[in-house]
């Protein structure tokens, strides 16, 4: 119905549960254990109407509804339209309002509101069974529950701290659950942003070695031999224009206030290594490039493998080259295995600093990081290797 729609769930099962809560407070009313009220019988259910209405609309109104629901309780209390013997019934509504309020407001307000609905009750019970109860007529029969003032005000009070209490709790947990679900979340972007810094390192460390090498070779051969002047010079813009392109991309998502999962850095796989070998070769290193891919990687394992070896035909080109470069992938559908091998600076030319720093650390953590080994050292017969395997989960899953 249209009606149950706009109420929602929740607001549907409030009002089923003021009916409830009427229905018990307008019986006992009717038929008290104790001494029968002064007013007229007919009056009960109105009366129960009117104090359990705050129940159906608590959600909404909170505050005020804790409100009208202690100020009823009271009244209807002290006027003595209650049922003798179990008055607690009258402040039900408000232990059900104060757990509401409880759950959504600071502790200091619902505090606040626990020792007033405490007041009013204690109050109002303490002037019914001074005043009112000695002015009714006596029960017909003896009462299973005869009236006793402590008992009922146990009672009210019991209810009402176990609603406050209830209610905190639900609220605490609620808050804990958020505390949580921001920490992950800005752990999420926490760690989104360190790896678009590893991209970046990766893309700026291999463009800048190409580049310099380029340079280098420019420098050398102008006079001699222009033509490869102009073919460096080409290689250089064209590598140029690429990596700040990427680099502009890059910042834009650092610089982004935005959800940094929904917007994620798009990187090549192993589709993009004859890239990457063409790259190197063109700095003077001979690239002999190998891929054995007999399934397809995940997309995170295929970064990965694609970030190794970028960074291990960097490191070449920075320390070894121009040498010889033998580049070797397989996956298997359970692991992919990869292997660099260079033969070290050739014609006896004393080798530059060797392979290390960021990049080897950035390596092994990318092999680490999807449950992988990874060890890099120099080869007895000269050169330097680099070996990373990561293993997968068939079904596409990171074991």
């Amino acid at each position: 119905m249209e009606w149950a729609r706009r109420l929602g769930g929740r607001g549907v099962a409030d009002a089923a549960v003021a009916v409830v809560v009427a229905l018990l407070v307008g019986y006992a009313i009717v038929d008290p254990p104790g001494s029968s009220s002064w007013w007229p019988a007919w009056s009960a259910w109105p009366v129960a109407a009117v104090v359990s209405l705050p129940i159906a609309v608590r959600r909404r109104r909170p505050r005020v509804m804790l409100a009208l629901a202690c100020v009823t309780g009271v009244l209807v209390t002290v006027a003595g339209a209650v049922a003798v013997g179990v008055t607690w019934l009258s402040f039900v509504p408000t232990v059900l309002v104060l757990y509401v309020v409880a759950a959504t407001v600071p502790v200091r307000w619902s505090v606040t509101g626990l020792v007033a609905c405490v007041f009013g009750a204690v109050t109002a019970i303490l002037v019914f069974y001074a005043r009112v109860l000695p002015g009714l007529p006596p029960a017909a029969t003896p009462s299973e529950m005869p009236p006793s003032w402590p008992i009922e005000i146990g009672v009210i009070c019991v209810l009402l701290v176990t609603g406050w209490a209830v209610g905190t709790t639900v609220r605490w947990r609620r808050d804990m659950t958020a505390r949580l679900v921001r920490h992950l979340s800005d752990a999420a972007v926490a760690d989104e942003r360190r790896r678009i810094a590893r991209e970046l390192h990766d893309v700026i460390g291999h463009s800048m070695s190409l580049i310099a090498v380029k340079a280098t070779v420019a420098n050398h051969v102008a006079d001699a031999r222009p033509q490869e002047v102009r073919a460096a010079l080409a290689v250089i813009e064209q590598t140029s224009r690429s990596t700040l392109t990427e680099i502009h991309r890059v910042l834009g998502l650092l610089r982004s206030d935005g959800d940094l999962q929904e917007a994620r850095l798009p990187v090549p796989g192993v589709a993009g290594l004859p890239g990457l070998a063409a790259d190197a070769r063109s700095a003077g290193v001979e690239v002999d490039l190998t891929v054995r891919e007999d399934a397809a990687l995940p997309p995170a394992v295929a970064v990965s493998v694609y970030r190794i070896v970028q960074q291990a035909l960097t490191n070449v080109i920075t320390h070894a080259g121009p040498t010889r470069c033998l580049v070797t992938v397989e996956v298997d559908g359970r692991e992919a295995v990869v292997e660099v091998v260079d033969d070290g600076p050739r014609h006896g030319r004393p080798p530059r600093a060797g392979h290390g720093g960021h990049g080897l650390i950035g390596m092994r953590e990318r092999a680490r990081m999807y449950g992988g080994t990874f060890s890099a050292g120099s080869r007895p017969e000269g050169g330097f290797r680099v070996a990373a395997r990561l293993p997968y989960d068939p079904n596409g899953g990171v074991t």
